[in-house]
């Protein structure tokens, strides 16, 4: 009760929640802002990062989202109010406290995401100057802080995701979605937009 009276408190303070879509990268989030995108929900992108290879139907993000940390003028976040932006987990820490955030939080087994990365760096003719062990400590340590961090902060409100879930069950997980979401979004085009063709670095999967 007191939760609800909490969220219902902030929402007349501060409007509608941001739609914020967060995860470590190459976590799967710019699949679901596709999802979000194909199922009627305006979207923030500004489109300077364009499909390639590693991410065929685009990346969604906003170059503006890379200075928050640096920049002391974040009120450009407001005009993403009912609307869904793409943000990696360690920059959740410096989203300002004056707006609700529903959160959709992407979880993928870490030892794709390596291989995603490395992959990608591979492509692009570039080595990590880091190993893999340390890579999964720092991995570790981000997952945790954010879950904390998304716990603690009465802006926040999140929906964990798991990546294979959504391959294997797509309109369940869309479904989710779209209730935790609150908007009457087309589940039948979410679920659409997943592709299990892309899934290509899963354990003993193909190079992708």
């Amino acid at each position: 009760m007191l939760s609800g009276l909490r969220r219902l408190y902030r929402r007349l303070a501060y409007g509608r929640p941001i739609v914020v879509v967060s995860g470590l990268p190459r976590s799967g989030t710019s699949m679901i802002m596709k999802m979000l995108e194909e199922g009627g929900m305006p979207i923030v992108t500004d489109g300077v990062r364009t499909a390639d290879e590693d991410n065929p139907r685009g990346y969604y993000e906003d170059e503006r989202v890379k200075d928050l940390a640096r920049s002391a003028d974040r009120s450009w976040l407001q005009g993403a109010r009912g609307r869904a932006i793409k943000i990696i987990s360690y920059l959740l820490k410096d989203l300002p406290a004056g707006n609700n955030y529903k959160v959709l939080f992407v979880r993928r087994d870490l030892q794709e995401i390596l291989s995603s990365q490395g992959k990608m760096l591979a492509r692009r003719g570039e080595m990590s100057q880091t190993g893999d062990a340390r890579m999964l400590e720092l991995y570790e340590s981000d997952l945790w802080k954010a879950a904390s961090l998304l716990r603690r902060g009465p802006q926040f409100e999140t929906l964990e995701v798991q990546y294979k879930e959504i391959l294997d069950h797509a309109e369940e997980q869309a479904s989710r979605i779209r209730e935790f979401v609150g908007l009457r979004l087309d589940v039948p085009r979410m679920a659409g937009v997943v592709d299990r063709q892309l899934y290509r670095n899963r354990p003993g999967g193909r190079a992708g």
